[in-house]
């Protein structure tokens, strides 16, 4: 089992991908056969190339990405971040509550986040 130092340093990493990286880099922190759910209860994605597709949808807007708190316990961390989307004609935050868990490798297995439409703001692009 990962420690909680390399469960926090991944889900940093996880973040800042979010905000810097491609889909394909979100991506290979995934086992080849994790699983997603944004949001909690939508569609399941399986496997690491259903979830670097959804990732990808990243890679052609302007993203920047905070982790604002993580809790870690076994092979698991909960964490709160915020996400702002910056397009032309609006930007959207919201600030999911993500729960992940890791295998050996210290990768991702599974990853929910919780949110829903009233976490959604969206306001006016310059």
């Amino acid at each position: 089992m990962p420690s909680t130092a390399q469960i926090a340093a991944a889900v940093a990493e996880y973040v800042s991908l979010l905000g810097k990286g491609s889909g394909k880099e979100i991506g290979a922190l995934y086992d080849e056969s994790a699983t997603l759910e944004d949001p909690a209860g939508g569609p399941v994605r399986s496997g690491r190339a259903d979830i670097t597709a959804f990732y990808s949808a990243l890679d052609n807007v302007t993203t920047t990405a905070e982790l604002i708190t993580i809790r870690v316990s076994g092979d698991s961390a909960a964490f709160h971040m915020r996400v702002v989307t910056t397009m032309p004609d609006q930007v959207v935050t919201i600030e999911p509550i993500d729960v992940v868990t890791f295998n050996d490798e210290g990768l991702i297995t599974s990853m929910r986040a919780y949110w829903g439409p009233a976490d959604v703001i969206t306001t006016r692009g310059a």
